[in-house]
């Protein structure tokens, strides 16, 4: 039997919540802080284990300034509502990093600086970072098609659940929550236009076309 993702899994539990939460509290209040609570909980412990698996694979082939701005491009990419802080160490050959976010949790570790991490990190990608189409709509405007992308093992279910997800966590990040303050519309299209990719990429997607294009109808041939 196929193990599902545990992303889908911990979506599906939030969802339950919301429907029993209701049922065993006749209080609103203490049923959303009780959702909000599990909710922030699971979310802080899914960044804890992107960022370590963020650590493991990143190639850092020695500590010149480009190869450090490199790997702190890639974690500010994957953690825009956060501090990120990187401090080589040339004698220990390794580079300590830091993630601070607004919540007050921190992360950090260090990485070892490996020569060959470029190439094998280039192997692994050919070998697990396949993505295939996933064109998504909106439910109502079935013709405004945006071209995304889902890792190859995701069920379009499971992938629409994910990108639901991503959504609800871009809006309740400090950048989301600064956007809605600047009255940019808390809306579809322009999550997908501000989303980082690193948030897309954890939740196995990827931002094919940031404008999103409505599908062309062809015209048919006398005949056909």
């Amino acid at each position: 039997m196929k193990k599902e993702p545990k992303q889908a899994t911990e979506n599906q539990l939030l969802d339950l919540l919301k429907e029993v939460l209701p049922q065993a509290t006749h209080d609103p209040k203490l049923a959303g802080k009780i959702y909000q609570a599990i909710e922030r909980q699971l979310q802080a412990k899914a960044r804890a284990k992107a960022f370590d698996k963020f650590c493991a694979k990143v190639a850092l082939p020695d500590l010149e300034p480009k190869s450090v701005t490199e790997v702190k491009t890639q974690l500010a990419a994957s953690f825009g509502d956060g501090d990120v802080t990187v401090k080589p160490d040339r004698k220990e050959k390794t580079l300590a990093v830091e993630v601070a976010l607004p919540d007050g949790s921190q992360f950090s570790s260090q990485i070892k600086v490996n020569p060959n991490a470029a190439a094998e990190a280039s192997d692994e990608q050919e070998i697990t970072l396949k993505f295939v189409p996933f064109p998504v709509c909106l439910p109502g405007d079935p013709g405004l098609v945006w071209l995304l992308a889902k890792r190859e093992n995701l069920t379009a279910e499971e992938a629409a659940i994910a990108l639901t997800k991503a959504e609800e966590d871009f809006w309740a990040s400090k950048t989301g929550q600064k956007l809605i303050r600047d009255r940019v519309e808390r809306s579809f299209p322009e999550f997908i236009a501000r989303v980082p990719a690193g948030l897309l990429s954890e939740a196995g997607l990827k931002r094919h076309y940031k404008e999103p294009e409505p599908i062309k109808a062809l015209r048919t041939l006398p005949g056909s």
